[in-house]
């Protein structure tokens, strides 16, 4: 029974996540999701670079060998690919937010999982856009993952968002399409 309950429970949150929703309760998650999230990304962007920047090192170990706050400002995309391409950089930046929203808005009964996506994907395009147009063309970059000597490229909440909505998606088109048997149908 309790194997037949878990297939059930499973079954039911991924048909929530996957359902498809009604273009009032798009907006009900997309805009709350969007402006939250580019909110979140500016204000700890301006809060991280205002503490560290007053402080005589301008990094703060949070755990060390692991993971520190740190003042980076990046002039390109991501791992500083296309660096000092400001323009470029922020064309493609007004190209993606404008398909993303379009995306949204033309959307006919979508997949709540995805609509949630396309929310961290607007505020996350935004948040750095935002950096890009009134920080002389350099995003805020300010968490730093390492491993002694070994450091992840810094990132914002902003470029999370934008891993998390991708991730979302892959995830949604690897297992939504699942066909309908007898062994995975709830009863």
């Amino acid at each position: 029974m309790t194997e037949t309950a878990d297939k059930c429970c499973c079954s039911r949150l991924w048909g929530f996540l996957t359902g498809r929703i009604s273009a009032p309760a798009s907006h009900l998650l997309f805009w709350p999701v969007f402006i939250l999230g580019l909110a979140a990304d500016l204000w700890t962007k301006s809060l991280v670079f205002h503490w560290l920047s007053s402080r005589a090192f301008p990094r703060y170990t949070v755990l060390d060998g692991f993971f520190q706050f740190v003042l980076v400002e990046n002039r390109g995309a991501a791992w500083g690919i296309a660096a000092d391409k400001t323009i470029p950089l922020i064309l493609v930046s007004f190209v993606a937010i404008v398909i993303v929203f379009a995306v949204f808005l033309l959307a006919r009964k979508p997949q709540a999982v995805v609509v949630f996506s396309l929310g961290l994907f607007a505020a996350g395009i935004c948040g750095n856009l935002y950096d890009r147009l009134f920080n002389a063309g350099k995003v805020r970059d300010f968490l730093d993952f390492y491993y002694r000597d070994v450091h992840f490229p810094a990132f914002n909440i902003a470029d999370s968002m934008l891993t998390v909505a991708v991730f979302l998606l892959i995830i949604v088109t690897i297992f939504s399409q699942k066909p309908q048997t007898k062994d995975n149908v709830c009863q």
